[in-house]
């Protein structure tokens, strides 16, 4: 299984909102996901839930999910429409 740990690069991006980017450190590929979420009209309890996730703090808890499943892929919806949001490392 791949791990970011491993110092492997990490892929995020989120569906009809950002292209796929690449970056070599987990914690920055947080950093960007965080940034492009938090601006959009996500509503109070999805703003909470990826701020959980990718805000301050999170890079241990990704971590985790990518040890364990490989990827982490999230969703939420905006404006009557999913949107998924993907970590993948490479």
């Amino acid at each position: 299984m791949t791990s970011a740990k491993a110092g492997r690069s990490v892929t995020v991006s989120i569906e009809d909102i950002t292209a796929p980017a690449t970056f070599s450190q987990l914690p920055d590929a947080l950093a960007a996901l965080w940034e492009a979420l938090r601006v959009l009209p996500l509503g109070w309890t999805q703003y909470e839930a990826y701020r959980y996730f990718f805000g301050p703090g999170a890079v241990e808890r990704v971590e985790a999910f990518l040890e364990r499943d490989g990827q982490l892929i999230l969703s939420f919806s905006m404006a009557g429409r999913s949107h998924a949001v993907r970590v993948v490392p490479e």
